[in-house]
């Protein structure tokens, strides 16, 4: 079955002159067309990595807190992984101040022209179930279960498909934290103009759009 995993990076802060907010927010999801194992496989070998290289980690990588070693060497064994990547990139200077204060609406309607370009490209397969797993940014259940809904509602309805989304922690599904290192790349490249990452996973990526250039 195939699965999409789907994280972000930058935040929903939309006073740009506070310290530590970014410029763009963005979502970025890998699609992985058959078994998720040689993803999960990349992470297992960067913990390896790590663990002889430092002897001692958490458990659960996360691009920002890692060494550019360590971020290279996970970014380059997910080539030859048959996965692929997309992202949206929301310009926060350019979103509509109604929308400054309805950041759960906002991420939704992000994802959702995201997944909606994804099955526009016929990126997924033409048949069956399809599994989204989004790293999990919110503790409030409503905010989860409407996301899920909202998602599963629009693919549904726009594309005749039947998507199904579950929301978990990277240290429950490996694949998550692959795709947070691509989300950091992709991120790093557009807010710091910072593309050393970028190119190390520039082929497996299938598009990213500007949002509200």
């Amino acid at each position: 079955m195939p699965s999409i995993f789907l994280d972000e990076s930058g935040d929903l802060g939309f006073d740009l002159t506070k310290k530590g907010s970014s410029r763009f927010f963005i979502v970025t999801v890998m699609f992985v067309s058959g078994s998720t194992r040689p993803i999960e496989k990349v992470v297992s070998k960067t913990h390896a990595y790590l663990q002889a290289a430092k002897g001692d980690h958490p458990g659960v990588l996360h691009a920002v807190h890692e060494s550019p070693a360590v971020r290279k060497y996970l970014l380059k064994l997910l080539r030859g992984k048959g996965c692929k990547l997309m992202a949206i990139i929301l310009n926060k200077s350019k979103v509509f101040t109604k929308l400054h204060e309805e950041k759960p609406v906002l991420y939704n309607f992000v994802t959702n022209i995201l997944l909606d370009r994804i099955f526009s490209r016929h990126i997924v397969s033409i048949d069956g179930k399809i599994n989204l797993i989004a790293s999990k940014r919110e503790t409030n259940k409503f905010l989860n279960e409407n996301f899920k809904s909202y998602l599963e509602e629009q693919i549904s309805q726009r594309h005749r498909r039947e998507l199904q989304v579950s929301i978990q922690t990277p240290a429950q599904h490996k694949a998550l934290q692959a795709v947070d290192f691509a989300s950091w790349a992709i991120f790093r490249k557009h807010e710091k103009g910072d593309a050393e990452y970028y190119k190390l996973i520039e082929d497996l990526i299938v598009e990213e759009s500007l949002l509200f250039p």
